[in-house]
């Protein structure tokens, strides 16, 4: 499923939007306005896109840490390195294997979307953050033909902010 996400700003805005993708044929179970008066970003299911960062990092780095603790495990036990003198052969294999394993969560933090968390992502605000702010938000979900009509439509009414997705 694809979804369009669309950010006006007033609910006069957001209304005519609304009324021309009726006119359009649009279901109404395919459109919906969020914004005060309307649904919530709760009630639609709209994610947070820091929220979406951090699940893909915690994904990432399901596999990445333990991935990383074994290859810094292996490393260390086949080139014998003794970085640390007063931890033994054992303790230096597995103080690799930390060092791997922090290495694999750094990786998964980077990769997963962690600028998108510490410095925000592409878009300047969030969506929950322009609902907060007084703005609407139309969102139309459906196949990729779909979604490029409703792109066409919508543009029309001058949204302040555009945004197609690819849903699972």
């Amino acid at each position: 499923m694809n979804y369009l996400v669309a950010v006006l700003s007033d609910r006069s805005q957001a209304e005519a939007a609304y009324a021309a993708l009726e006119q359009a044929n649009f279901s109404p179970d395919s459109t919906e306005i969020l914004g005060k008066g309307y649904r919530s970003a709760e009630e639609y299911g709209l994610i947070d896109p820091k929220q979406k960062a951090w699940n893909q990092i915690k994904l990432m780095a399901l596999w990445l840490v333990p991935f990383g603790f074994i290859a810094g495990l292996s490393f260390n036990a086949v080139t014998g390195l003794d970085t640390f003198s007063w931890a033994g052969r054992f303790g230096n294999q597995l103080l690799g294997g930390l060092l791997g394993a922090a290495s694999g969560g750094l990786g998964s933090f980077m990769v997963g979307g962690g600028s998108d968390v510490v410095l925000g992502s592409s878009d300047a605000m969030s969506y929950r953050d322009r609902l907060d702010t007084g703005k609407y938000l139309v969102a139309v979900k459906g196949s990729e033909a779909q979604i490029n009509r409703a792109n066409r439509i919508v543009r029309q009414f001058d949204p302040e902010n555009i945004q197609g997705y690819q849903g699972e």
